[in-house]
Formats: C-alpha cells, sequence, structure tokens
C-alpha cells in the first residue's frame, strides 16, 4: 500500500519559495514546520503499519496535522 506524505511544499507548491525563507528565517515558522512534517511522518508511518494506533489516536493525529497546516498557512499569509 503507497501511503501519501503531506509535506509543506506539496500542500502549498505557489509558495514553496516563502516557505523556505521563513523556516530559513523565522524561528516561530520553523517550529510549526516542524511540528508539522513530525506529525505527517507519524500519520504515514501508521497508515503503512508500522506504527500501532487505534482509530481515536490517528483521528486526533490527523486533527493536529490540519490545526498546524492552518497555523502555518495563517504564518505564510502574514509574511
Amino acid at each position: 500500500m503507497h501511503v501519501e506524505h503531506h509535506p509543506l511544499i506539496k500542500e502549498f507548491p505557489e509558495l514553496r519559495e516563502r516557505i523556505h525563507d521563513l523556516k530559513m528565517n523565522n524561528a516561530h515558522f520553523a517550529k510549526l514546520a516542524e511540528q508539522y512534517e513530525e506529525v505527517d511522518k507519524h500519520i504515514c508511518r501508521a497508515e503503512e503499519g508500522a506504527e500501532g494506533y487505534d482509530d481515536d489516536h490517528m483521528h486526533k493525529l490527523k486533527a493536529e496535522r490540519l490545526r498546524l497546516k492552518d497555523e502555518v498557512y495563517k504564518a505564510l499569509q502574514a509574511a
């Protein structure tokens, strides 16, 4: 089974340069991006069967990824 990652540059391809610039120059944004990528990795590993999370935990992880994605998007718009 192929599991699809959701990296920020894939989620916001038109903002690729801004994402890179903010990761390099904005500590708050860099931390948000890192948290997002970490949650995304956990979700993908679980969907591949490498981590045995129950449905409730998966739902919480996906909600957290969405919350972080929204926060990242707001930071990108404000930059």
